[in-house]
């Protein structure tokens, strides 16, 4: 296998990000593997999980661990490598590398080195549990996975229900209730949902509902596997009375949110103008 091993005497290398299966292992591309056993080395997350794609596959690339605990360590060795003339391929353990998983640095690092950067795409969670949805995919948000406490998973929460267009995050199985849950308290339990679960594996399953619907179902039969969960973006806001405003604005200020998240909230969820919200979140 080759046809991406790099001369040195012609410059820098190449950085390959490869995406790989999510589940099914069908779904590796003739390129994915020909990349995997053309490039000096194989840039793994997890090389005791990669070590079995490339032995399926018959890749003998060397494989070098590399994670978000090695990282900041191991980059400027790699980079020295690219600028050597090697080609390197990165991977995650599944998907497709830098959605929720490490490399960010790699890459950045390699673009500001003047390395290329080409991707050889493939399978992504994100993407499958989108277009199996059933909501709107044209426009979208990846918000990954939430912080699991405190300001930054508050803000992002409520990022998600004033948005109005689909967004989409990646959650732990036990987490699932309790994320929709309180998705549903935020604001946003009418809104239409989808959460998909071991895409492309034998169990595969994409139940779908209004968020208070797939918060009770979850609850009572907490997942398995991989999940995502897709969101319905908010409608339009109907323009409500400076008394309606008022109210939720003194309900928000008993949850001890700031004057700025009471302006944001009654221009996201009533339709305020930003002055008018703003007066009334500073009375």
């Amino acid at each position: 296998m080759g046809g991406v091993v790099s001369d040195s005497s012609v410059g820098p290398g190449t950085l390959f990000i490869v995406s790989t299966p999510i589940g099914n292992m069908g779904d590796f591309s003739f390129r994915a593997v020909e990349t995997l056993g053309g490039v000096s080395a194989v840039l793994a997350e997890d090389t005791r999980h990669t070590v079995h794609l490339l032995q399926r596959y018959g890749v003998t690339t060397p494989l070098v661990a590399y994670h978000e605990h090695n990282e900041a360590k191991t980059t400027p060795g790699l980079v020295a490598r690219l600028l050597a003339g090697e080609n390197l391929a990165l991977v995650s353990d599944a998907g497709t590398p830098l959605l929720s998983d490490p490399g960010a640095r790699l890459v950045r690092a390699a673009v500001d080195a003047g390395v290329r950067v080409s991707p050889v795409p493939g399978a992504s969670a994100l993407l499958s549990a989108l277009v199996a949805a059933g909501l709107d995919a044209e426009r979208f948000t990846f918000f990954g996975f939430l912080a699991r406490r405190g300001r930054e998973r508050s803000t992002a929460i409520d990022e998600i229900v004033a948005v109005r267009h689909t967004a989409v995050i990646y959650e732990a199985p036990a987490r699932v209730a309790g994320t929709l849950a309180e998705l549903a308290d935020a604001g946003a339990g009418a809104r239409q949902g989808a959460v998909a679960r071991e895409l492309t594996k034998q169990f595969e399953e994409v139940k779908r509902g209004t968020l208070v619907e797939l918060a009770a179902y979850y609850d009572d039969a907490p997942p398995r596997g991989e999940v995502v969960i897709v969101i319905a973006g908010a409608a339009e806001p109907q323009a409500a009375s400076e008394a309606e405003l008022r109210e939720r604005a003194s309900a928000l200020r008993a949850q001890g949110r700031s004057a700025r998240d009471v302006a944001s909230a009654l221009v996201a969820e009533l339709g305020a103008s930003r002055n008018l919200a703003y007066r009334i979140a500073t009375e």
